[in-house]
C-alpha cells in the first residue's frame, strides 16, 4: 500500500487543461484574418522620360581568334594565315590600346598553334592573352 502525502495530493490536483485556452486563441486568430479589410495604399504613380540617348559602345573591343579542331585560325570569322596574326594584331590594337587578345582553341587544335598566335600577339605589343579550351 503506497501512502500519499497532501503535498503530492496537491499537485495531481493542479494539473491545468490548456485545450479550451488553445480553441480561443485559434477561433481569435480566425476572426482577425477575417475581418481585416486589405487597403491599398495610395500613392503618386511615376513615369520616367524615354531616354533618346543611346548608350555608349564599349570602348575596348577584344581581339578574338578561333582555332578549329583542324588548326585553321579564324578571327572576326573569317579564316586567316597563322603568320599574319601580328599583322592582324597590331592594326586591330592601333584603334584600340586597351583590346587584349582572347584565344577561343578547340580541344583537338595543337599547340603548337596556340602557342605561334600567343607569341606573335606579344610581339604585336599585347600583353594581356588569355585562353579558352572548348570541348
Amino acid at each position: 500500500m503506497t501512502k500519499l502525502y497532501r503535498h503530492q495530493k496537491a499537485a495531481e490536483d493542479s494539473k491545468v487543461d490548456l485545450t479550451p485556452m488553445l480553441d480561443v486563441v485559434f477561433i481569435m486568430l480566425i476572426f482577425f484574418v477575417v475581418t481585416a479589410s486589405f487597403v491599398k495604399e495610395s500613392g503618386y504613380g511615376l513615369s520616367r522620360p524615354e531616354s533618346e540617348q543611346t548608350p555608349p559602345p564599349d570602348a575596348v573591343q577584344n581581339i578574338v581568334f578561333a582555332i578549329t579542331a583542324n588548326n585553321q585560325v579564324e578571327l572576326d570569322g573569317r579564316r586567316i594565315d597563322a603568320r599574319s596574326v601580328r599583322a592582324n594584331v597590331e592594326r586591330l590594337s592601333a584603334s584600340n590600346p586597351e583590346a587584349s587578345v582572347i584565344i577561343r582553341a578547340d580541344a583537338k587544335a595543337k599547340h603548337r598553334t596556340i602557342a605561334l598566335i600567343s607569341d606573335q600577339a606579344r610581339e604585336a605589343g599585347i600583353a594581356q592573352i588569355s585562353l579558352l579550351i572548348s570541348e
